[in-house]
């Protein structure tokens, strides 16, 4: 191996740090520079010459930084598809516009000193980091705009670079070695999300069981390595920076003892928890006496963000249905030349609270292979027609669900809906797929495991619902216009 690549390797998590920050800080300079001559270009009111702007905009990618690293852009431990960074990438950028207005205002040039040696320090300290430049000379159009730019430039900049590092940890650069404890439906579900999920950067190299008559069998492609007496000899040979515990079936004291033995070589451990369906909630941990509890938090919407949400809904819907008609016109046509029956397909969905509606979709399959059958799982399948390959590769099918939306039924964002057939068969935990709206598009429809079915990806749905916000749905609106247009609809 060359000695670049061994040093990109060795050191990859902190390459990664300061490139990103680089970029960051380009990006924001990048942004300030367009709004300057977006501001110029349009020729509003006198014009200004860039070095009067040098120092906001110094001073704006400073504030910038730090908010980032605040909100926890620069962690190395990345959220659910990323959603918690960009939610950051908006709360740091609206903290940093309000905090250097308030330094542009304290940093206005020094006044005359006066009175007093208290006074008088004060002075001379606000003199060595006060503005050169004459605050008032500054456009507020300019200004506004920088940041509508960062907001803009940032989330662009971070979806390319988190599907860089993708691309990177495909190609087993930067990955960490680790090991799962246990072979049980929790551990195997563990290890389908290291394959789907692949900027998590982890490489498993194997599996460790409890069961005699397990070891050296291969699950979904990884062999199990041995039990508690080689874990020293497995993480020294495979060079296994991180173990994750999915014994959530076993004794505490069980898995006492191997945390112990883990502490004891000093490699960093993850514990699935016994009751880990009830940490999906979201919960807060209190305490009686010495006594750990764990209690579910307010798990409703504020009326601000139902109110809020609504209010989206209907203004998209509305926007969508007047000046999208030619787009449901053209389609139709299509739709009916290629082959007999309705334009629509209708299908009872299941929403909110249980209660059934019918859906509306563009149809994409020949009449009489229309029905409540399997979804198609692949392009080719016969059923689909040409116009409806192209519909459901740029999500255009699902157009005429704006109309579900204005009437209330769905929502833009939230839980796909399922047939009534698949409800029935819902136990506790998926049931909690109910307590939010369907919605149009969700956390499932933007993520790696969309090629499989809703009900056996309960995680995303059950993120979403505990963590709606208004902001959370701006979000996933824009992650998916990135998917309309990279063509990554469904089948």
């Amino acid at each position: 191996m060359s000695t670049p690549g061994t040093f990109v390797r060795r050191y990859f998590e902190p390459l990664v740090l300061v490139t990103q920050v680089l970029v960051d800080l380009a990006v924001v300079l990048l942004a300030c520079w367009t709004a300057y001559q977006l501001r110029e270009w349009v020729g509003w009111r006198s014009p200004i010459e860039l070095s009067v702007y040098r120092e906001v905009f110094l001073l704006t990618a400073a504030v910038c930084l730090v908010c980032f690293h605040s909100l926890g852009m620069y962690s190395p431990i990345k959220s659910l598809l990323n959603i918690e960074e960009f939610k950051a990438i908006a709360k740091s950028t609206v903290i940093a516009f309000f905090v250097v207005l308030g330094l542009i205002l304290f940093l206005r040039q020094t006044p005359v000193p006066g009175a007093g040696p208290f006074y008088s320090w004060l002075v001379r300290f606000h003199k060595l980091v006060d503005l050169e430049s004459d605050p008032s000379r500054y456009s507020r159009l300019t200004l506004f705009l920088a940041y509508a730019f960062i907001l803009v430039y940032m989330t662009v900049n971070r979806f390319i670079c988190f599907k860089v590092i993708q691309m990177l940890h495909r190609r087993r650069l930067g990955n960490r070695n680790v090991l799962i404890y246990g072979t049980g439906p929790t551990a195997l579900r563990l290890q389908r999300k290291f394959v789907l999920v692949p900027t998590l950067g982890l490489n498993l190299v194997g599996f460790l069981t409890e069961e005699e008559d397990q070891r050296g069998q291969v699950f979904n492609g990884v062999s199990v390595l041995g039990g508690h007496e080689d874990i020293e000899a497995v993480v020294s040979r495979m060079k296994v920076s991180e173990v994750f515990v999915a014994l959530p079936e076993s004794s505490e004291e069980r898995v006492m003892e191997i945390i112990e033995e883990l502490e004891r070589l000093g490699i960093v451990y993850h514990v699935v928890p016994r009751f880990y369906h009830l940490m999906t909630h979201k919960v807060r941990i209190e305490n009686l006496d010495s006594i750990p509890l764990i209690t579910l938090s307010n798990r409703q919407p504020s009326i601000a963000t139902a109110f809020g949400k609504r209010v989206l809904d209907l203004a998209v819907s509305a926007l969508v249905l007047t000046l999208g008609a030619p787009f449901f016109v053209i389609p139709a046509l299509f739709i009916k030349r290629e082959s007999p029956g309705p334009v629509f397909f209708r299908q009872t969905r299941i929403g909110r609270n249980g209660e059934p509606f019918e859906m509306f979709k563009f149809r994409t399959m020949f009449h009489e292979a229309s029905g409540d059958g399997p979804s198609p799982s692949s392009r080719r399948d016969p059923r689909i027609t040409r116009i409806g390959r192209f519909l459901r590769r740029y999500s255009l099918d699902e157009l005429p669900q704006f109309i579900n939306v204005f009437r209330g039924e769905m929502s833009l964002v939230g839980p796909r809906p399922e047939m009534a057939f698949i409800v029935d068969g819902y136990g506790p935990l998926e049931r909690e797929r109910l307590r939010a709206k369907p919605g149009v598009t969700g956390l499932w429809q933007i993520s790696y495991a969309r090629g499989g079915p809703i009900h056996e990806n309960l995680d995303y749905d059950i993120y979403y619902i505990e963590n709606q916000s208004l902001l959370l749905d701006l979000v996933i609106l824009a992650l998916t216009g990135f998917a309309v247009v990279r063509g990554t609809g469904a089948y």
